[in-house]
């Protein structure tokens, strides 16, 4: 897992939490890293997975709720950052709509070595969508709340609705509907 992911969820836990708790975490968890991480570099994703549940742990939050959170927090560091990722899109759908083939190949030029969930487009009309997502890591919950910010850029109000379609997680279908 690429280590912007690491470096900004960090910058989240302090911004939110205080540098307390990033410590505490940190000290908690039995990172190969030692919690030291670089934007560039790549970590295992089990430090990420150990971080996520110290952190619920110690604040009685829901892993799946800190996911929104920081999801929040990627998705305005990550349009800073690569502004010309999204600005040629006139709509979210449009976006959503080309994740696999424009966002996700641009993300590799960045980071080549990222690896990336797949999104399958299943169905597409002017106001919904049907994705499906794939990814060992589970982290749905992430792709559903950067998708919601992608919304709230645009302006535009919309539900997303996950079916899982098996129990670990790593496959679910995402139904959006726009407005």
């Amino acid at each position: 897992m690429k280590g912007i992911i690491f470096t900004e969820f960090l910058d989240l836990v302090e911004e939110k939490f205080g540098l307390e708790m990033v410590d505490k975490i940190i000290n908690q968890a039995n990172l190969d890293s030692g919690g030291i991480y670089t934007a560039v570099g790549t970590y295992e994703f089990s430090e990420m997975l150990q971080l996520l549940s110290h952190l619920s742990a110690n604040t009685n939050i829901a892993v799946d709720d800190l996911l929104m959170v920081y999801s929040e927090h990627l998705f305005a560091v990550l349009i800073k950052s690569h502004p010309d990722l999204v600005s040629h899109y006139q709509n979210p759908m449009d976006l959503l709509a080309s994740i696999e083939n424009h966002i996700h190949v641009e993300v590799q030029k960045i980071y080549p070595d990222a690896q990336l969930p797949t999104f399958e487009l299943e169905e597409r009309t002017e106001s919904s969508m049907v994705l499906t997502y794939k990814s060992d890591k589970a982290l749905y919950v992430l792709g559903k709340g950067l998708m919601l910010e992608t919304f709230k850029l645009f302006k535009v109000p919309a539900k997303i609705k996950i079916e899982k379609l098996n129990d670990e997680g790593t496959e679910v279908r995402f139904i959006i509907n726009r407005g």
